[in-house]
């Protein structure tokens, strides 16, 4: 691997949540806070599971707190990725969180309290304590996937310290607003339980476009000795919105700005809804001071559909744009069983923290997708004058030639498949304390990923059954290496893999011949600087390269898959902690460098032999945050971001263009209880388009907007 030492690099670590707002304000609870901020792991179930200090780890990683989201203005993933270095936002297609992490596109790399959430949706923030980020490929403790990084969200449990009612409400200028509601109840010492709630009524800049989230999330923590810890919850999410897939591009190979305006989609049948049950339980046991174990379990039920129309091409000097859809359900139900047990012990005056895990997973996923079938092209596909509103209406409209066309999602089935998906874990790491100033981390995974998938459509089309199934075993190394020359300075090195069976990320399909090739494998080199060079001020740094491949959405056809070889270069660094008591700042910047590879392991270029980048890969990300308290109730907020121009597409023939979006905050402590905040989002109505799912799905970025909050605890 061409490991470039030739870059200095960043990270963020430390998740210092600044303001002064914790609603009550007392001081010990902030304290408590900024502790959370520095550990990857407290009493709860978290990212990394072991007791390590964040300065202690060597990977790049991201938290984000509960605190920030409210004064930020956060509402959804997309939002905290933004001012997140070496991570971007995809489009998703408009109905799903899809993040690029380090040029790498991911639907499927999330995960809830440490456990695999891979299900595509649109995730609310409602119910978290925060959200972590890990960059580099994570197999270890995360298993498939994972390549360019994981998103893990740490949900709120039981606090058995307190009573308390948190509320959260909001409304925006779109017309849209939300309303959340944090209880916490104790019984007594030894148990008590928590709700989480939220509703959420959806608006936005574009034309159609409406839906409403709720969610509800009841919990309890249950202390049966000092030593023993039991969490349970069950959360229940429904979800509906209008799916947006943007504007195509123009003859020039850049959005097609004159468009910016039209919804390119059928106002009535466009939509998404998703329905999840989902059960989690926790039980931690402290066997002595040094040993500790947990065992996880959680069950999800999840029940979506999704029907969609997007533009294909667009005809410049005849104002044409070739509109293509489908429908597509989903039913999955998830069950995942995971221990570890965590010790911490010396020999021969060298340290220890060894953790032992395993995990076991089994999924069963239905899916199907139905085409749209247009009656006059006969076709998936039928032309449309682009206007506003475009020409379709509950599946009925006047095509470019005015001619009356109806489209049905019965007749061109696209795919039927029933998979069954088994995953039998174990890893093992060991920390090792070699000197107070040197540490070692040694580790690794063992995953058997078993499939079997029925194909249903082939038995519709033939009257015979196709079964096909495939088991990878796969070993996934970890090594590192952290030399502290100081207790605020650790400077580190790592190797990781990881990798993707060729079912994918969502199970599709092993159709000839995926069936018979071996997984994606992935790897990670990186170096980097962790440095707490003042009281609650971090500089982290990281200088990394990954190659990988893995399958992505054809450039020429969205209903199938390329499978691409890239290497990725880059580096990062975030700057963050209180400049005064009365200033936060953060700022970070990432530089990626990935190129596609040839079956040669070569260079990928065009026909006209320029070096094919890999999409959705802005070379230059910067951002900033200031929280300023210009009184001890009055507070501002300013932000800035900053994305390179990148690909479309793998083809490199769209181009998003670069942009910069400024967004501020302004908040008020109205007393120890309630504060009042307006968030303004693109303060200078920037025109942007921020991503893109192919080369004819561009998202376009909202004009300038506010939100008005109210919050508190009592």
């Amino acid at each position: 691997m061409k490991f470039l030492l030739s870059s200095c690099a960043i990270s963020l670590c430390l998740g210092f949540t600044n303001t002064a707002y914790a609603q009550n304000s007392h001081t010990d609870e902030i304290d408590e806070i900024i502790v959370n901020g520095q550990h990857l792991y407290t009493d709860r179930i978290n990212a990394l599971k072991t007791p390590t200090l964040i300065i202690d780890v060597p990977q790049s990683l991201s938290i984000v707190t509960a605190d920030q989201f409210i004064e930020q203005g956060f509402d959804s993933l997309g939002d905290i990725v933004l001012y997140t270095p070496g991570v971007t936002q995809s489009q998703g297609e408009g109905h799903r969180d899809a993040i690029v992490f380090r040029g790498v596109r991911s639907t499927a790399d999330f995960f809830i309290d440490g456990v695999r959430d891979d299900v595509q949706y649109y995730r609310s923030l409602y119910n978290l304590e925060q959200v972590e980020i890990l960059r580099g490929p994570n197999a270890l403790f995360f298993g498939r996937g994972g390549t360019g990084g994981i998103l893990n969200r740490v949900t709120k449990k039981g606090d058995l310290s307190e009573n308390f009612l948190g509320y959260n409400a909001s409304v925006d200028t779109f017309g849209g607003f939300d309303v959340a509601l944090d209880a916490n109840y104790v019984v007594n010492d030894k148990v008590a339980f928590r709700l989480n709630a939220y509703h959420e009524s959806l608006n936005n800049h574009r034309d159609f476009f409406d839906g409403d989230r709720f969610g509800i999330n009841p919990t309890a923590r249950i202390e049966f000795t000092p030593r023993t810890m039991l969490d349970v919850s069950y959360e229940y999410a429904n979800n509906e919105r209008f799916v947006d897939r943007g504007i195509p591009a123009g003859a020039d190979g850049r959005p097609a700005e004159a468009l910016a305006d039209i919804t390119f989609s059928d106002s009535e049948l466009a939509t998404t809804t998703f329905e999840a049950h989902i059960f989690r339980a926790g039980l931690s046991h402290q066997f002595a001071d040094n040993i500790k174990a947990n065992l996880n379990i959680a069950y999800g039920d999840f029940d979506k559909l999704y029907l969609n129309f997007f533009p294909v091409s667009f005809d410049e000097t005849t104002n044409i744009v070739g509109l293509d859809g489908y429908v597509d359900t989903t039913q999955r139900e998830n069950l995942t069983l995971s221990t570890n047990l965590i010790g911490d012990f010396e020999t021969a005056r060298i340290g220890h923290t060894i953790i032992v895990g395993g995990e076991y997973i089994d999924t069963s996923n239905d899916n199907d997708r139905i085409n749209t079938f247009f009656d006059q092209t006969q076709d998936d596909v039928e032309f449309f004058l682009a206007t506003q509103p475009i020409s379709l209406l509950n599946g009925v409209g006047i095509n470019a030639s005015g001619d009356v066309t109806t489209v049905d999602f019965t007749t061109d089935l696209n795919d039927d498949t029933e998979a069954d998906v088994e995953v039998f874990s174990v890893y093992i790491q060991d920390e090792i304390a070699v000197t107070d100033w040197l540490d070692l981390i040694v580790g690794a995974r063992f995953d058997s990923f078993d499939i079997t998938v029925d194909n249903i459509e082939t038995f519709i089309n033939t009257g015979q059954r196709e079964i096909l199934s495939r088991q990878d075993d796969n070993i996934s190394p970890r090594f590192g290496i952290v030399i502290k020359p100081k207790d605020n300075i650790s400077i580190y090195g790592s190797f990781s893999e990881t990798f993707l069976p060729r079912s994918g990320e969502q199970f599709a399909d092993i159709n000839p011949p995926d069936d018979a090739l071996d997984p994606n494998i992935s790897q990670n080199l990186e170096l980097g600087l962790k440095w707490d060079f003042a009281d609650r001020f971090s500089l982290t740094a990281s200088v990394f390269e990954i190659e990988e491949s893995s399958p992505q959405v054809s450039d020429d056809d969205v209903g199938t898959l390329d499978v691409i070889d890239t290497d990725i270069q880059g580096f990062e660094v975030q700057l963050q902690g209180n400049v005064t008591d009365a200033w936060y700042f953060s700022a970070g910047y990432s530089y990626l460098d990935g190129n596609q590879v040839d079956d040669f392991g070569n260079d990928a270029v065009n026909a006209d032999g320029v070096t094919l980048r890999l999409r959705e890969l802005p070379q230059n990300t910067f951002n900033i945050w200031n929280n300023y308290r210009v009184t001890e109730k009055f507070g501002l907020g300013l932000g800035v971001t900053y994305q390179d121009e990148s690909f479309a597409g793998n083809n490199n023939e769209v181009t998003l263009p670069s942009f910069v979006r400024v967004d501020a905050a302004a908040f008020y402590d109205v007393s120890d209880d309630m504060r009042v905040q307006v968030n303004v989002e693109n303060l200078t109505d920037t025109e942007y388009f921020p991503s893109a799912h192919t080369n004819n799905n561009i998202t376009v970025g909202a004009p300038i907007n506010a939100k008005f909050t109210v919050s508190g605890r009592f």
